[in-house]
């Protein structure tokens, strides 16, 4: 019996079923490779979720940006709600690396700021792996770079029993020994404070709080609380609690990791002599001593993944430990788990293209003295030692690239869809094209607006980021709603932006490429891509039949492509259009099918990576925006007022709140910071 339960109201359907049928039976062959060739709309989630139902086993799926990984998240947590879906993904909403430019003599220290939610998800994550078996894991290519060892980190644990033997004041000491910090203040995760005869805490993987009560030396009650009400939620018998930082190691390790570093930089610094470099060995020395001192007496440093090597007793060159590592694996080592690469025709380019610029950066770090040559095994993962490190695998993309068109055993076809639902129909008009055509602009603008009149929503794709932004600011003068979306916008505000897009909020959307892979949008009517004929990245083949499919999850899709020349891109993208809508047309006329736009629900796939505060301030923002459009000085004059008010009281929570809603209301507020660079002095 399959530990995993798909839930679903519908059964496969269109090519589904056959697609389903082979890629099981090439799991059960032992095929290492397999390619699901499915169509935009043809449910290719839903069929590798029937083979992750069938073959039974853990399931990491990786996926080539964060918003499309909260997607497939969120869709796998509606298939499989009574098993563990959960999401991994970069936990930094800012990140400007450390560096060195030689040439210019600029050291750039690491510069970041973390959502501390992200991070909880990642800890339920590996928390997960580590004990359970019904787990799927959907993840960004941040599941290739280093983390912690999953035994020091599974060892170190502390599980706390009703009725054991146990000293409050010992209890701190091995949750402070995990990286629990103390406060006196509001829990967050990762804290602990004593009150009285009990002692409380807020594990980093859960939005829980735990209330341990003690009798003596006897742990007497456990209670799971709201963290906001304190209302009692459980009464659980024992409660195992996971170490704050995924980089742990036992006091033992650490000494003897120091010891390592120590010989090592002793060795660099006699390679500085030899090669006359006095400023980078006196550099060198001073930062390590002054990372050893740290992690001698608290046990951590930031950067401390720069010695990873060390800590986990690897040789030189050796991959460090991964997500991957968190998986199952057989006693003879290989992989027990299924790998789903999604959108593969991006995610594999991407996940081959991480190791080199990691390395060109740590190479002058090392070179320079600012890092032990160690540093470099605080990597990415190779491709090959990617390949090395997962099982079978089942490629999903609507466009496969050469790689998995070589390397594939067996490759199924999926250009059916459940819904009846044909490829889009496809225009193509330029200049010299007759009729009101004054333009790509003012046409697009024009077709947007007879589908908006009628409650659908277009997308419109530009070449640049810039493009993007102008076009929505254009489109919004003219009284229309529209927003932009490209990389440079925050994880969480991505998400947020396709939700209200979904819901009508707005009616337009502009993007440059983050509108292609995966993104699904049923309400979608129009796609315009603007400069369709020149020739590149954002406008070959493979872009143009992705960005085409995002129409093709409602029967009024269509898509416009502005263009003064055919290239070959077009015309290939073009063709395999019409080669796909002759196989869907004929296979609905022989069944009788009326073709039909797919409905599905609007979920906030942001809810769950959103702090309490910020869930908070959203809340205010509901109760308080129709009092602000009616007098908005007024309203803010008032605002601010009760701020001050709340500064006065010491309240400076209740204060921050208030200030975080004026920043939402007037659309201002702090940007990210920018990476701070300092030119070092003569002496390093």
């Amino acid at each position: 019996m399959s530990n995993f339960k798909l839930h679903t109201p519908f059964p496969p359907a269109g090519d589904q079923p056959q697609a389903i049928a082979k890629l099981e039976e090439g799991l059960k062959k032992g095929l290492h490779h397999q390619t699901l060739f499915g169509v935009t709309g043809s449910g290719k989630t839903f069929t590798v979720a029937n083979v992750i139902a069938k073959h039974d086993k853990p399931t990491l799926v990786l996926a080539h940006n964060k918003t499309l990984a909260a997607q497939l998240a969120q869709e796998y947590r509606e298939f499989f709600p009574e098993n563990a879906v959960h999401y991994f993904v970069s936990y930094y909403d800012y990140y400007q690396p450390e560096a060195y430019i030689a040439h210019s003599d600029t050291y750039i220290e690491k510069e970041a700021m973390i959502n501390a939610e992200i991070d909880r998800l990642r800890h339920a994550a590996t928390q997960a792996l580590l004990t359970r078996k019904d787990v799927i894991i959907v993840a960004s290519v941040s599941a290739i770079y280093g983390l912690g060892s999953p035994e020091e980190y599974q060892k170190v644990h502390v599980k706390i029993e009703k009725g054991s033997v146990e000293n409050r004041a010992a209890l701190i000491r091995k949750l402070v020994g995990i990286y629990f910090e103390r406060t006196i203040a509001d829990l967050n995760p990762g804290q602990l404070r004593a009150i009285g005869n009990s002692l409380e805490f807020m594990p980093v993987n859960e939005r829980v709080m735990y209330r341990i009560s003690f009798e003596g030396e006897t742990v007497a009650q456990i209670d799971q609380l709201d963290p906001v009400s304190r209302a009692k939620m459980a009464e659980p018998s024992s409660v195992f609690v996971f170490p704050a930082k995924h980089f742990v190691t036992s006091e033992e390790e650490r000494d003897r990791a120091i010891q390592d570093i120590k010989l090592e930089l002793e060795e660099q610094l006699a390679k500085f002599k030899r090669e006359e470099k006095p400023l980078e060995a006196e550099r060198l020395k001073r930062r390590t001593l002054h990372d050893l001192a740290l992690i001698r007496t608290l046990g951590y440093t930031s950067g401390i993944e720069n010695y990873s090597r060390h800590f986990d007793k690897r040789a030189p060159g050796e991959p460090p430990h991964t997500l991957l590592s968190y998986f199952p694996h057989k006693k003879d080592g290989s992989a027990d788990f299924l790998t789903v690469i999604d959108e593969s025709h991006v995610t594999v380019s991407q996940i081959g293209g991480m190791y080199a610029g990691d390395k060109s950066r740590k190479d002058v770090l090392v070179e320079y003295g600012f890092r032990l040559p160690s540093a470099r095994d605080n990597r990415p993962l190779r491709f090959e030692e990617f390949e090395a490190k997962i099982g079978q695998v089942l490629y999903t993309s609507a466009t496969p690239g050469p790689y998995e068109r070589e390397h594939s055993e067996q490759i199924v076809e999926q250009i059916i869809r459940p819904t009846g639902l044909i490829d889009p129909e496809l225009t193509v008009r330029g200049v010299s094209d007759t009729g009101a055509y004054k333009g790509q602009i003012a046409d697009f603008i024009s077709e947007a607006e007879i589908v908006i009149k009628r409650g659908g929503r277009a997308l419109g794709t530009t070449l640049t980021k810039q493009m993007a932004e102008d076009l929505a600011s254009f489109l919004r003068e003219k009284g229309i709603k529209a927003e932009y979306l490209h990389s440079d916008v925050k994880t969480i505000d991505r998400i947020d932006i396709l939700t209200n897009f979904r819901k009508g909020i707005f009616d337009i959307l502009i993007g440059v490429n983050l509108l292609r892979e995966g993104l699904d949008l049923p309400e979608v009517e129009l796609v315009g891509i603007l400069d369709a004929d020149k020739e590149g990245f954002l406008r070959s083949e493979t872009s143009l039949i992705q960005t085409i499919g995002r129409a093709a999850r409602n029967v009024l899709g269509r898509v416009i492509l502005y263009a003064d020349t055919m290239t070959g891109s077009l015309d290939r993208a073009i063709s395999e259009t019409n080669r796909r809508r002759a196989l869907q047309v004929a296979y609905n006329e022989k069944h009788g099918i009326t073709p039909m736009t797919i409905k599905k629900e609007i979920h906030d796939i942001a809810a769950s990576m959103r702090t309490e505060h910020q869930r908070t301030i959203d809340e205010l923002l509901v109760l308080d925006t129709i009092a602000y459009k009616d007098d908005p000085a007024e309203f803010i004059t008032r605002k601010r007022e009760e701020m001050a008010e709340a500064v006065e009281q010491l309240d400076f929570e209740t204060a921050a709140l208030i200030r975080d809603e004026i920043y939402k209301l007037e659309g201002t507020g702090p940007k990210a910071k920018k990476p701070r660079t300092r030119k070092p002095l003569s002496g390093g």
